[in-house]
């Protein structure tokens, strides 16, 4: 909604939120003017009367939402990281039967875009379009489940920020000042100097002030802008973390915060005169000043939620709050004390969890443009796969700990789990003439195979390993809930290796030689092939393309994919499968050509030595 100016507007607007104009109330016509229709259905704005600690209704969407990306640069392996955690996230709680949206996007405001703009003498809107769709490109090609792709410039965020700043206006939350200190572009803040110190860049020799915690280089700013009261809600952060203090995954993170907040919390600087920034959201009722890029950009993870157009208390409706946010420990000040301060100013309920990754490094040093160390996602999925990519970066990715990215070792990880785990066991079962996988299941189906322990060395091992299977699903859930989607897809692969090791130690191929063996086999590839279904329905929230692929070699339908499903002995219809692959199975092998010569930046980007592209 465009802000109201005048001081009877303000009048109007206040008394809009809170309820007191009835639906056919007078409103002037010089009010009625400045007012444009949001693009959703009118409801009634959101006032600051909503509880922070509400009992969630049972019909709430799961949401999980991504960070949203700077488009000063185009983008690079971790934002797809981030995109494909919190896509996992989703997926997972679809598979399990519960509605569940995801919300990712960009962030197209502020200090750094603008100068980028400048840099490629470019419009800065027509450069943020250039390098969004790049963004939207990247969530399309590595096969993320958004429900919306959120812009920054888009018309009803821009309406839901003025919304948000009237509001905490209108709390006494915000006031003018002058006001000094060292300002990061790169970071978009403000920090004290105790979180500084003097570098010297190794080529130039320049020395420089930059932050401690991002190392980038910052400048001394001067000047009149508006202030958010955060200080004023020092304690109940503190409290807040107190009594939650499973709210930030890891929970050394969570540590960093609570110090934070207790010894370095300052009012923060909300606004930039648009002398030093005319890109961006305009002060609503001062032309003068831009509305400051974080305040800006956090609000967008409730403006896909319907905010301000909800009734208080019917947040849920839209999703807030939200489950899980996912972003960069990079960004954890602003999510983790910026955002909760803001909603907390205004009794809006907080995000659930803050699942907060490590960093993708290269050499073990951090990725960056100037050193030329950065992954292109798109080459590298172009060369490895995109069900491939998206394995290795949540097995192989870092929350804690950083992880260090090596076309070599992905290509070692999907021989390893991919080709020779996957591959091989589905090969082993679905392959050889001398037994049937749909004649394993039907075995069972007709009662002719019972699965009691009998003392007979290989029938105990099914019966064992069958109980195993039983518990696969629970265990990997549970690591879902606590955020831990690596450690999740590590239980499942573990389950394929055992598999493997199991069949290797069955012999289906020598029991098979033997006189009335036959029930004996299909007690064995029955077992093999129940920990293959469960398998591919576990992974299809990690790599949705592959593991339906798997499904359809084993003939498993559609609907018998759910999460219920995922435990033994509950589809006689399978067996039969939909397609064929072919001699190299689902995971064939991978091109080799120049891996060890390519550079460690492209990800896998094809060079003139006739360089074939991977299939997989």
């Amino acid at each position: 909604m465009d802000v109201l100016r005048t001081a009877s507007a303000r009048r109007t607007f206040k008394w809009q939120a809170s309820g007191i104009l009835a639906r056919n109330s007078w409103v002037c016509r010089s009010c009625r003017s400045q007012f444009v229709a949001p693009k959703v259905p009118r409801r009634t704005l959101a006032t600051s009367t909503t509880t922070t600690t509400p009992t969630t209704p049972d019909n709430k969407p799961f949401y999980v939402t991504s960070p949203i990306f700077y488009v000063n640069a185009s983008p690079h392996v971790g934002h797809m990281y981030s995109m494909v955690l919190a896509d996992v996230l989703k997926r997972w709680q679809t598979l399990k039967g519960n509605q569940a949206i995801l919300l990712t996007g960009t962030d197209e405001h502020g200090t750094k875009v603008q100068r980028a703009a400048i840099a490629n003498d470019m419009d800065t809107k027509q450069f943020c379009d250039l390098n969004s769709a790049k963004f939207q490109e990247l969530a399309a090609a590595c096969r993320i489940d958004h429900d919306r792709f959120m812009r920054t410039t888009d018309q009803d965020h821009a309406e839901a920020v003025k919304h948000f700043w009237l509001l905490l206006k209108e709390k006494g939350l915000i006031y003018e000042a002058k006001h000094e200190g060292w300002y990061c572009v790169s970071d978009e803040c403000f920090y004290p100097e105790s979180q500084l110190e003097k570098r010297q860049d190794p080529f130039t020799g320049e020395v420089y002030v930059a932050s401690i915690e991002s190392g980038n280089k910052v400048e001394w700013i001067e000047e009149k802008n508006y202030h958010f009261r955060m200080t004023a809600l020092k304690d109940n952060l503190l409290e807040f973390y107190k009594t939650n203090p499973d709210w930030i995954v890891p929970h050394t993170r969570m540590n960093q915060v609570v110090d934070w907040v207790t010894n370095n919390l300052e009012d923060l600087s909300i606004s930039r005169p648009v002398s030093r920034l005319s890109w961006g959201i305009r002060v609503p009722d001062d032309e003068s000043q831009t509305i400051y890029v974080w305040v800006d950009a956090l609000i967008n993870y409730i403006t896909m939620a319907g905010y301000p157009y909800w009734p208080p208390g019917q947040e849920h409706v839209g999703g807030w709050p939200v489950d899980v946010h996912v972003i960069g420990k990079d960004i954890l000040r602003f999510h983790c004390i910026y955002w909760p301060a803001l909603l907390l100013a205004l009794d809006l309920p907080l995000p659930k969890r803050i699942l907060s990754h490590a960093h993708w490094t290269m050499e073990k040093k951090k990725m960056s443009k100037s050193i030329g160390n950065v992954v292109n996602p798109f080459y590298a999925m172009e060369r490895f796969g995109i069900d491939t990519m998206r394995f290795y970066m949540i097995h192989n990715g870092g929350i804690a700990n950083d992880a260090d990215y090596s076309n070599d070792w992905l290509t070692v990880e999907y021989k390893k789990h991919l080709q020779n785990g996957i591959g091989n066991l589905s090969a082993r079962v679905t392959r050889p003439k001398q037994w049937s996988l749909r004649r394993a299941v039907q075995s069972y189906q007709d009662g002719t195979m019972l699965l009691q322990s009998t003392g007979e060395q290989i029938t105990d091992s099914c019966v064992e390993h069958l109980a195993q299977l039983d518990k696969l699903a629970s265990t990997v859930d549970n690591e879902m809930v606590q955020l831990n989607p690596s450690h999740a897809l590590q239980k499942i692969m573990g389950l394929i290796s055992e598999t493997n090791a199991f069949i290797s130690n069955a012999e289906p191929w020598v029991v098979v030689k033997k006189h009335d063996s036959e029930a004996l086999v299909d007690r064995i590839i029955l077992t093999a092939g129940e920990s293959l279904r469960i398998a591919g329905i576990l992974l299809q929230p990690f790599m949705p393309d592959k593991a339906a692929q798997l499904l359809d070699l084993l003939g498993v339908e559609n609907h018998n994919r759910t999460f219920h499903h995922a435990r033994p002995l509950v589809d006689a219809t399978y067996g039969t499968a939909f397609i064929t692959t072919g001699k190299e199975g689902i995971f064939p092998p991978p091109v080799l050509d120049d891996i060890k010569g390519m550079g460690p930046n492209d990800g896998g980007k094809k060079h003139s030595s006739g360089n074939k592209k991977a299939t997989a």
